[in-house]
């Protein structure tokens, strides 16, 4: 196990009562598991907000010490094929529990990845096996997820981690490990995670590594973003009309930066809602800055879409229609 892993495993709760976030899945899911009456279970929503931790919570309670013997998880975007679900699901689901529990549990991760053909094959394992196992599939798309196999499941959705609760996790892991977080730095790296649990303990430990004592100077250094000071300097060149500037300060901040145009983008929709324009004029820009975006992806040419872009702040700072 890496040591990264090994970070995201100390830090992963052990009860329902540690999770943050997600109160009212997790008051659901704690009531089935209390009661012993699991349907299958399907959860849905972006990485690193608690998907996997609460199926293993769920596991836990439910076996105690003897929880590796009743649990098999699989990540299904390794383990993709009909082969898999024929085999080795089939063989673990077949079998009694363990324990006093009836039933065992299986924990399909990024269950959305499975072919359509092995989500055919686990829609008919799921029927047939449901006196002897619950399953727990994890997902970031619900819609990827066959509808026959949806139908068999209690969906519950989850969503990014609000501040307040990244900002959490981050003062429980500094406590636990004695270090010293400026303000500053804890503000920023509650940003910076942008809702991702996991994303958050990547930070503090890469920084970590380097100091006890974690700054804001330091943050920078670690965090692959740029600096909001630097983007609202471009941003305000632009909207004064000189272009020039703007275009020069952005070449600065790309190049001394390593920035890609992704990650400037990024940076330009954070700053945006913070300028004193008119809010239309805001929601022109941010339509406009998706528009950019979308044709980086595409792989045109980065500083010539921001140079694009910068035109558009240029154009809506003297007033007129984009």
């Amino acid at each position: 196990m890496s040591k990264s892993n090994i970070w995201t495993e100390k830090y992963r709760p052990s009860n329902f009562d540690e999770v943050v976030g997600q109160e009212e899945v997790v008051r659901r899911v704690k009531g089935m598991t209390d009661s012993m009456n699991i349907p299958h279970l399907l959860f849905a929503g972006p990485a690193g907000i608690g998907k996997s931790t609460l199926a293993l919570i769920v596991v836990k309670q439910l076996f105690g010490d003897t929880w590796r013997d009743n649990y098999l998880e699989l990540n299904a975007s390794d383990e993709r094929g009909i082969d898999v679900i024929r085999q080795k699901v089939k063989d673990f689901a077949r079998t009694k529990a363990l324990a006093s529990v009836p039933f065992k549990v299986i924990f399909l991760d990024e269950a959305d990845a499975l072919t359509v053909d092995a989500q055919h094959a686990l829609r008919r394992t799921m029927e047939n096996y449901s006196n002897t196992c619950r399953f727990v599939l994890s997902c970031n798309y619900s819609t990827k997820v066959i509808d026959p196999i949806q139908s068999r499941c209690a969906l519950f959705r989850f969503t990014l981690l609000d501040k307040k609760d990244v900002t959490k996790i981050i003062r429980r892991i500094a406590l636990s490990e004695g270090l010293e977080i400026d303000e500053d730095a804890l503000e920023i790296i509650a940003d910076a995670s942008e809702g991702d649990a996991r994303r958050t303990v990547n930070i503090l430990q890469s920084t970590a590594s380097i100091s006890p004592k974690i700054t804001k100077e330091l943050i920078d250094t670690v965090v692959s973003s740029a600096k909001p000071s630097d983007v609202k300097i471009v941003l305000e060149n632009a909207l004064s009309g000189d272009f020039i500037s703007a275009r020069t300060k952005l070449l600065e901040v790309m190049l001394n930066g390593g920035f890609s145009g992704q990650d400037i983008i990024k940076g330009i929709q954070r700053e945006l809602w913070n300028l004193p324009i008119e809010p239309e004029i805001k929601v022109r820009l941010t339509e406009k800055t998706g528009d950019i975006e979308f044709r980086l992806i595409e792989g045109s040419d980065p500083f010539i879409q921001l140079e694009s872009l910068l035109a558009s702040f240029v154009i809506a700072g003297k007033g007129k229609v984009m």
